[in-house]
């Protein structure tokens, strides 16, 4: 039975926002708090601690903010990445820290659900998708999402006022519980 404690999946949930209180950091505890009974959240809000992507570093002396980054990705047993698009394109805190993986096979084959929470986004979803499939992540049509105009979607208490898209959310929560499970 999936729902049994013991069985509880593990799910790593990275925010690409660098502001405090983010859409994206209320999204993601909505869903936290949506699957409780069947995934256990580590929820990491921090991207600005990580060092600047350090080629020479990467593979032979990571700083200990990027193993413990990276250990986190590779006991979990799926990622979240919930991230509003910046300039186009996904955050540089949030390419960073994808960067300091990209020599490891931490990522390779991880079931992974995209969330773009933002005013527009496309371009940030595409770039997220190109990214996350170089990195060799599992994900689906379904464990992808593009909300736009966020900040109108979702009040200080963190619920969504807008019901497109909690029907969206709740359809990729349910593509993402499968995706995990199945892996």
């Amino acid at each position: 039975d999936k729902n049994s404690i013991t069985d509880m999946k593990n799910i790593f949930a990275i925010i690409g926002s660098a502001s405090k209180n983010s859409s994206n950091e209320k999204l993601v505890a909505l869903i936290a708090r949506q699957c409780s009974d069947t995934f256990k959240f580590t929820i990491f809000t921090d991207l600005k601690s990580l060092p600047h992507f350090d080629a020479d570093e990467t593979s032979d002396n990571p700083p200990n903010a990027i193993t413990n980054f990276r250990a986190n990705i590779e006991r979990a047993d799926g990622i979240l990445i919930c991230t509003p698009e910046y300039v186009f394109s996904i955050p540089s805190g949030l390419k960073n820290a994808i960067e300091w993986c990209v020599a490891t096979t931490v990522f390779s084959d991880k079931p992974t659900g995209l969330i773009t929470a933002s005013a527009g986004g496309q371009k940030g979803h595409e770039a997220l998708q190109l990214i996350m499939k170089t990195v060799m992540t599992k994900f689906t049509d379904q464990t992808i999402l593009l909300i736009q105009g966020i900040k109108g979607k979702i009040n200080d208490q963190g619920q969504l006022t807008d019901k497109q898209t909690k029907d969206q959310l709740a359809s990729f929560i349910d593509a993402f519980k499968d995706l995990v499970y199945a892996s």
